[in-house]
């Protein structure tokens, strides 16, 4: 049983205008993050997850993303497993509705 929640994207872009404080991890590779993100998103591969233990607060609710949603689910099931607060983002960027910033 999972023990993070799902939150689709546009329900994470509604959250991101009302100014809800909203913290994004993008755990897809440098060339994807660099073809468009999310406006503020920190990014992390999935394979480097562990560095994002030393920069996530795990009380903070921090809503996981990747192209699609296969990866943030993996990232998400093993940060909670470590006892973090977080939100997998299902469809991912593939059905990301708001804006996007490119390169690095």
């Amino acid at each position: 049983m999972s023990t993070y929640k799902e939150q689709p994207p546009h329900e994470v872009l509604d959250r991101m205008k009302r100014k809800d404080q909203v913290i994004i991890l993008d755990v897809r590779e440098p060339d994807e993050w660099e073809s468009g993100h999310i406006p503020g998103a920190k990014h992390i591969p999935l394979g480097e997850i562990n560095r994002a233990l030393n920069e996530l607060d795990s009380k903070q609710e921090t809503i996981i993303v990747c192209r699609s949603g296969n990866r943030s689910g993996r990232a998400c099931e093993y940060l909670s497993s470590l006892g973090y607060n977080v939100v997998n983002m299902p469809g991912g960027m593939l059905e990301w509705p708001g804006d996007m910033e490119y390169g690095k």
